[in-house]
C-alpha cells in the first residue's frame, strides 16, 4: 500500500462493524441451523473466526469456520505474480445444503467474491452463498453485491482500501491510500 492518508475505521469501529454483523446474520438467516462462514485467505480468516466467536457469544452455539484459498480460481492470477503464495484451503466439515456466509475484508471488483464462488461449487453445492465484507470501496466489474458491509467507502480507482487485523497486521484498523506509482 501507499502512505495511508486517512483512518475509516479505528479498533474499536472494527469491534462494533463485527458486533452488528453478527446481528444481521442472525437475523438474516432466523438463527445459526445450517451456517458456516467461510474467510477467504488472508484477512478473510480472522474475520471469520471473530464473526464465529460474536455469533456463538450472542446464540449460545458453534458455528463451524472454514478457510478458503482462491488463488488458482483467480482469472486475474497470471497479473499478481510470476510466483503466487498459496495459503490453503481448510474446510473440515460439510457445505452441501448449508448456508455458507463468505467473509472477506473488502469487496472492490468482485473478482475475488466471484472465485471464492466458483472454489465452493467445486468443494461441494451450498444450499446458498451469502457474502459479508469489512468494507465495500465500489468499481464492481462483476453483478456481485454483498449481503453484510462493515462500512461502505466511496473511493477513486486510485486509491486503495486496506483492512488491518491484529492476528494478521499487530493492529485493528481500515485505512484509505493511494495506490503506489
Amino acid at each position: 500500500m501507499g502512505k495511508s492518508k486517512a483512518l475509516l475505521m479505528d479498533e474499536q469501529a472494527i469491534s462494533r462493524a463485527i458486533s452488528r454483523l453478527a446481528h444481521e446474520i442472525i437475523e438474516k438467516n432466523k438463527g445459526v441451523e445450517n451456517l458456516v462462514l467461510i474467510g477467504i485467505q488472508r484477512r478473510g480468516v480472522p474475520f471469520a473466526k471473530r464473526l464465529a466467536e460474536k455469533i456463538r457469544e450472542v446464540e449460545n452455539k458453534k458455528v463451524n469456520v472454514g478457510v478458503l484459498d482462491i488463488t488458482f480460481y483467480r482469472d486475474d492470477l497470471s497479473l499478481l505474480s510470476e510466483h503466487p503464495v498459496i495459503n490453503g484451503t481448510y474446510i473440515d466439515f460439510v457445505i452441501e445444503n448449508k448456508t455458507v456466509v463468505l467473509v472477506d475484508d473488502v469487496i472492490f471488483s468482485g473478482r475475488t467474491s466471484r472465485a471464492a464462488i466458483d472454489a465452493l461449487f467445486d468443494i461441494s453445492r451450498p444450499k446458498a452463498i451469502q457474502l459479508a465484507v469489512m468494507v465495500d470501496r465500489g468499481h464492481r466489474e462483476l453483478p456481485i453485491r454483498p449481503d453484510f458491509v462493515g462500512k461502505n467507502v466511496p473511493t477513486s480507482l486510485n486509491e486503495i482500501v486496506y483492512v488491518k487485523f491484529k492476528e494478521i497486521d499487530g493492529e485493528d484498523a481500515a485505512e484509505l491510500g493511494d495506490m503506489e506509482e
